[in-house]
């Protein structure tokens, strides 16, 4: 995320200065399927992005000409953990083959089923290439009964007739990675505008065990994982409003039908540097997929504010 001010921007864009870094700063029932956006949700609530997998934070450290030879690069490199306040909307199914549930939640439903968390982005530049790399781990557990449901098929296969009542609980562990590079097509005091490229990374490992209230009672445990990538590409843009205050936004669309049917995010914030190596930014977040493949179901969309911190090196 870009975390700088306009005349800082404007010496490190034009190379006038040596010293200071640039400044800037997606079940087989219905309960089940509650249990899982819970921690899909919050797999995306306390977050690293620096805010985001295409959203990472720009920054440059120069040198002034009159004292370095004109090879010398102009380089960056920053680190962001941030906190996203998410919800989540869409249709999931909790293992393969599973029915397909609707979930809607809020942040505040599913934050008590965080195990564990924990989001980095990473963003650096050399001249006018950049790079921009983002690691989300969220670990949460999930348990709710449920019934009478409508028949659906166990993972071995088994048949559940309608009308049964189960007790669900879900372990679920979610890691997403995005990468891309690209390269600053505008770059000017006012406003720059980057192009970038690359690839995110989905892997989700669920342990669903069911109690179903068959005869004497059956209890159902199963442990899967599932995971695609996708390629993506995007934009990010740069405007200086003040000497501390800036504004940044970025957008990224993907998928292709190559890993999920359809994946975009876009970020907005509004960053304020407060000190020489730190910036603070805060803004709203949206990440949305469409993945639908072999029996797995993940159709989702995760939005709410975001709030983070940057370092320069």
């Amino acid at each position: 995320m870009l975390f700088r001010s306009r005349k800082r921007a404007q010496d490190l864009l034009h190379g006038r200065n040596c010293s200071e870094p640039s400044h800037r700063p997606p079940v087989a029932i219905a309960h089940v399927g509650q249990i899982l956006s819970s921690c899909y949700a919050i797999a995306i609530i306390l977050s690293l992005y620096g805010v985001n997998s295409a959203y990472g934070a720009e920054g440059s450290i120069d040198t002034p000409p009159e004292h370095v030879s004109p090879e010398r690069p102009h380089k960056a490199l920053q680190v962001t953990p941030y906190i996203w306040a998410a919800g989540l909307d869409g249709d999931i199914s909790p293992f393969r083959r599973g029915p397909t549930i609707g979930v809607d939640k809020s942040f505040s439903d599913v934050i008590d089923n965080l195990n564990l968390g924990g989001f980095v982005n990473i963003w650096g530049r050399y001249n006018r290439f950049v790079v921009s790399g983002d690691l989300m781990y969220v670990s949460t557990t999930d348990g709710h009964g449920a019934g009478p449901l409508p028949a659906f098929q166990l993972p071995n296969g088994a048949l559940v007739p309608a009308g049964t009542t189960i007790d669900a609980t879900v372990d679920t562990k979610q890691f997403t990675a995005t990468a891309m590079g690209g390269y600053r097509v505008i770059d000017t005091p006012q406003f720059t505008l980057d192009a970038l490229g690359g690839a995110r990374f989905w892997h989700i490992s669920n342990d669903v065990t069911l109690n179903i209230a068959l005869g004497s009672g059956i209890t159902e445990n199963h442990d899967e994982s599932f995971g695609w990538v996708d390629p993506v590409v995007g934009l990010r843009a740069f405007l200086p409003l003040t000497e501390k205050l800036s504004l940044q936004g970025q957008a990224d669309i993907g998928g292709f039908g190559a890993g999920s049917d359809q994946t975009w995010s876009a970020l907005a914030t509004v960053n304020y540097v407060f000190a020489d190596r730190l910036s603070a930014s805060a803004g709203y977040k949206i990440l949305d997929v469409n993945y639908d493949h072999d029996g797995h179901v993940y159709d989702t969309r995760l939005h709410g504010p975001v709030l983070g911190m940057t370092y320069r090196f």
